[in-house]
């Protein structure tokens, strides 16, 4: 066996690279993908010149995997620097955005429907039903509101 592997080294690493990037498929978040594509491109300069030894190989193997997890570490590190969303934290994208409200605030709360779906509100001034609000805040899964443009549709009295 190690015979044929070192007659046939192009194929060992081609082989060795499609089961890391099986091994990537079967779910492990990115750790095998680096190594498989190493191992591709090892493969593939073993074929285009033979004359390199299985030293070289290696140490080229080692290289190629490093280099490519780094550069993908700092590409994913700038993408989201660039990205203003936090997926854990999808609430957050609401600021800004401007409804309705759907009863009168009582104890300063209420709800507003927002998409699909109808979310708890608070506001430090009493307001009535259908003034409409800008999100200023997030707190857990309350939306803290204020009147858009000082919309004067307090609640009489209040305040």
């Amino acid at each position: 066996m190690i015979e044929l592997i070192s007659a046939q080294p192009a194929w060992f690493w081609l082989c060795l690279g499609g089961l890391l990037l099986i091994g990537e498929l079967l779910g492990t978040a990115g750790y095998l993908l680096w190594s498989g594509i190493a191992a591709v491109l090892v493969g593939v300069i073993a074929w285009a010149l033979p004359f390199i030894g299985w030293e070289w190989q290696g140490i080229l193997f080692a290289i190629f995997t490093v280099v490519s997890a780094v550069l993908w570490r700092n590409w994913l590190r700038n993408r989201q620097k660039n990205k203003a969303d936090n997926v854990n934290q999808i609430s957050h994208q609401l600021i800004g955005v401007k409804s309705r409200l759907l009863s009168d605030t009582e104890e300063g709360f209420s709800r507003v429907r927002l998409a699909d779906g109808s979310w708890r509100v608070y506001s430090d001034t009493p307001l009535s039903a259908n003034t409409e609000v800008v999100v200023i805040a997030v707190d857990g899964i309350t939306l803290q509101v204020k009147p858009s443009h000082d919309d004067s549709t307090h609640v009489p009295g209040g305040q």
